[in-house]
């Protein structure tokens, strides 16, 4: 292992592997901040430009654009409320309101040093348990994934501030949208009155609507009066050390959960992101800061959805099998250059796996250092008049929409979800467990009609296999828990109302 681990680092002997690790990370950072675009359609893009190279030098920038484009998503998420990626969505949350508050370069700086830890952590962990894990990833069958979908949605109640039945309101809202289009199994329309619905909601555009345009039908109605003024920034690095050291076992954990669910084929930094989320609010000492500007909010949600960058090349490299839609994408980039992921990729080409090991490495400081460069640059924009702001946010996500599968649907499915989005807002309902329904709907109903189909009807068939049994054992907790403590704060508040009787 340590002499293929050598191939690798040798292979950046040649200069061109480390000019293409460094293109792969700029084009990243633009293609991940612009939304609608995202790392899947990046990769697609600079695959024709990758034709001509070596196998390794290609590879090497596809992967840093890859690792890239999942940390720019956070650029625009965190300035503009509007995510250039779906697992940005969770660092919006609290990304956004630090910008209001003048507090850009610091949302920034977390947003990058948390996707940093979470790059070179998940690698150590690909490193070490790529072929085992991948391989373990195969035993999810379809009462696991319907298990793990569920476990999703019991974190709604982590993600609603305030109200648990207005959450439960939002989630049901989310999967009633998911049920849009054609069936998966029988074919038939649901809810679907014109072609363009057949293939459901596109996510995408219904993210962009959500937050960016719900975002800026209120800047409409705030008016050019509240205009926020960023604090400046007086170094590169805007925060503290020990801010940083405080968050380790934050760090540590979600760098686990984002690796581990990015392994889970199909599952995707997006899951990886929410859970972690979530994960990080239960176990706050400062959970009510959480979609206000919590530094945490902002460290675990990046942390994650960067270290499921290397859990889903895990079992793309050992296994063939495509961990996430563009790792999918990345199989048949290697494919054209005469090379097959699976088990006799680390026998016949470790130079490969192990080069991808190496750059991930590599790529940390790279990434780090353009991130904090250039937050100076990205804060500014927050000091933007909010009438030009509201233009600019608009016409990206009209233009990101319409990118995402270029045609004026997925526009209009914007504009229906921004004033949905101000709708909910304006009734203090939480649009986070709405998109989350929306990404885990269709995983949840597929799989539970699969596993109900192959049990002939038999609903044991979900406690009868370990893995799913315990997964399901988890969701439960999730949801009674935050139950039980609202319902034993109402007794407590009772109580002190009553008046004492002498």
């Amino acid at each position: 292992m340590i002499d293929n681990l050598l191939i690798g680092l040798d292979a950046f002997a040649n200069p061109m592997v480390p000019l293409g690790l460094v293109a792969g990370a700029l084009i990243g950072y633009l293609i991940g901040a612009i939304p609608g675009l995202g790392p899947s359609l990046g990769i697609a893009l600079m695959i024709p430009f990758t034709y001509g190279m070596d196998p390794i030098v290609s590879i090497v920038m596809l992967v840093s654009l890859f690792a890239a484009a999942e940390y720019g998503g956070a650029i625009s998420g965190i300035l503009l409320n509007s995510p250039g990626t779906a697992a940005a969505v969770a660092t919006a949350w609290d990304g956004y309101p630090l910008t209001k508050q003048g507090k850009t370069g610091i949302a920034l700086n977390i947003s990058i040093i948390s996707s940093g830890v979470g790059i070179f952590a998940s690698a150590v962990l690909l490193f070490l348990t790529a072929v085992p894990l991948s391989e373990y990833a195969l035993n999810f069958g379809p009462t696991a994934y319907f298990a793990l979908a569920l476990l999703g949605l019991s974190l709604v109640s982590s993600l609603s501030s305030g109200s648990l039945l207005k959450g439960a309101l939002a989630m049901g809202i989310g999967l009633a949208l998911a049920t849009i289009g054609l069936d998966t199994q029988t074919g038939v329309p649901r809810f679907s009155y014109h072609a363009d619905f057949f293939e459901g909601l596109p996510l995408v555009p219904a993210l962009l609507g959500l937050f960016a345009l719900s975002e800026v039908l209120y800047m409409i109605e705030a008016g050019a009066s509240h205009k926020t003024k960023n604090q400046p920034m007086s170094g590169i690095l805007a925060v503290p050390f020990k801010t940083f050291y405080k968050m380790k076992t934050l760090f540590l954990r979600s760098s686990l959960i984002g690796y581990f669910v990015g392994v889970i084929p199909g599952a995707g930094a997006s899951v990886g992101s929410f859970v972690s989320y979530a994960v990080a609010k239960r176990f706050s000492k400062n959970p009510e800061l959480f979609g206000k500007g919590s530094y945490e909010g902002i460290a675990a949600s990046e942390t994650a959805n960067n270290a499921s960058v290397s859990g889903s090349l895990a079992p793309m490299l050992a296994l063939g099998i495509p961990g996430s839609a563009t790792t999918a994408i990345m199989i048949g980039a290697l494919m054209i250059h005469g090379i097959q992921p699976g088990p006799l990729l680390f026998t016949t080409n470790p130079q490969i796996p192990y080069t991808v090991f190496v750059s991930l490495w590599i790529s940390v400081p790279i990434m780090v250092f353009i991130g904090l460069a250039g937050a100076r640059f990205w804060a500014k924009v927050a000091d933007i008049p909010r009438p030009a702001i509201a233009a600019i946010v608009a016409s990206i996500s009209l233009i990101g929409a319409y990118a995402s599968e270029s045609s004026m649907f997925p526009v209009y499915v914007a504009l229906a979800f921004g004033v949905i989005g101000y709708v909910l807002r304006k009734a203090n309902i939480p649009l986070a467990p709405v998109i989350l329904a929306l990404v885990l709907g269709d995983m949840l109903e597929t799989n539970l009609r699969r596993a109900l189909s192959m049990s002939n009807g038999d609903v044991m068939t979900f406690v009868t296999n370990p893995l799913s049994a315990t997964l399901l054992a988890v969701a439960v907790l999730s949801f009674a828990l935050p139950a039980l403590g609202a319902f034993r704060n109402k007794i407590k508040g009772f109580r002190r109302q009553r008046p004492i009787v002498r």
